[in-house]
């Protein structure tokens, strides 16, 4: 079935159920499934659709983007990226008499002043951007917790890894992924924990778990905005 409304056309699925109000789910393709109790009128269906309207389209959008992998970024004018969760413009300038290429983050938009016009060099310059800002959150972000653990970190390191977004050795040297930077605050506060739970609890067993439900109660919102939103964490 289609419905078009403000200008939009969505395709749905629909299935009556023995349940006692409607639902809408979209799968990892982005196809839309209407569920609602037998005997539903067409227009209450509607009337559901048009309500999460900007919520199902943004949904259906998400998930192709994913299916189809992240777009290759082009270091131009007004090209967006990741910061604290936030999608943001870039807005380049070049300057011949500045020290080092450098970026300042204003309210809506991420400023790259470079010396150079070139692709490699705004690159380079965003992803050292990144790496500065992920090492002064996850430092911040420590010192917030430490109140919960007796065992302080023997070293904080910033990497490059494409496997994961911290970890902590049987030394408790932690590392984190600079693409933390990109994540909400709350995110990069998720993956601190989990790693300073690691200096009580090496493994992943039900003692680190609980250790972690412990100080954030809410993990498993942040892990979920992890999985859904690491495709789009690049530069």
């Amino acid at each position: 079935m289609t419905h078009t409304y403000l200008g939009a056309t969505i395709h749905y699925e629909i299935k009556y159920k023995n349940r006692t109000s409607i639902g809408i789910m979209i799968d990892g393709y982005g196809n839309i499934e209407v569920q609602a109790p037998k005997g539903t009128p067409d227009e209450k269906v509607i009337k559901v659709l048009e309500a999460n309207w900007d919520l199902i389209r943004r949904k259906v959008k998400e998930k192709k983007e994913i299916l189809n992998g992240p777009k290759e970024k082009v270091y131009k004018n007004d090209e967006n990226f990741l910061f604290l969760g936030n999608t943001y413009p870039i807005k380049i300038f070049q300057d011949i008499n500045i020290s080092n290429d450098h970026i300042v983050f204003e309210e809506d938009k991420l400023n790259i002043y470079v010396k150079q016009l070139d692709e490699d060099k705004i690159r380079q310059t965003l992803k050292r951007f990144y790496y500065q800002k992920c090492k002064a959150l996850v430092e911040k972000s420590i010192s917030s917790y430490q109140k919960n653990f007796k065992t302080k970190p023997r070293s904080i390191r910033i990497s490059d890894s494409k496997n994961t977004w911290g970890t902590c050795d049987s030394e408790h040297r932690l590392t984190f992924n600079w693409r933390l930077a990109m994540a909400p605050p709350e995110v990069i506060n998720y993956v601190v924990v989990h790693e300073m739970c690691h200096m009580v609890h090496l493994n992943h067993d039900r003692s680190f778990w609980r250790l972690v439900g412990k100080i954030m109660p809410d993990y498993k919102e942040k892990e979920n905005w992890l999985a859904l939103s690491n495709w789009e964490m690049t530069v």
